[in-house]
């Protein structure tokens, strides 16, 4: 089966303290069925001092359930499903099910 969110994506998330947020898909799990969206999810690390980082407490992004994103729209940026179709040149591409615009250029 096709992927619906990949990398690089622009998703909106659903559900959960960072509902309404959008952001870029940095990366997808796709056997856990698990996303990390820039600047959605964000949680505290307290990391040691290394030879190559500084210690303290540093932010970064937490995984996101793929349930709990839907891409946005190109043309309103809301939320929308995702269709495939199958160009003439036999290429299959994703579609936005609200606005029927392509998604893959």
């Amino acid at each position: 089966m096709a992927a619906k969110i990949r990398k690089g994506d622009k998703v909106v998330v659903l559900t959960g303290r960072d509902k309404g947020k959008t952001g870029e898909v940095t990366s997808v799990n796709p056997t856990d069925r698990r996303a990390i969206v820039a600047g959605v999810n964000l949680v505290k690390r307290h990391t040691r001092q290394s030879a190559k980082s500084e210690g303290g407490i540093l932010s970064k992004e937490a995984s996101v359930d793929l349930s709990n994103l839907a891409i946005a729209d190109p043309k309103t940026g809301k939320p929308t499903r995702v269709g495939f179709k199958i160009l003439d040149d036999g290429r299959k591409v994703r579609v936005a099910k609200r606005s029927g615009d392509l998604i893959d250029g």
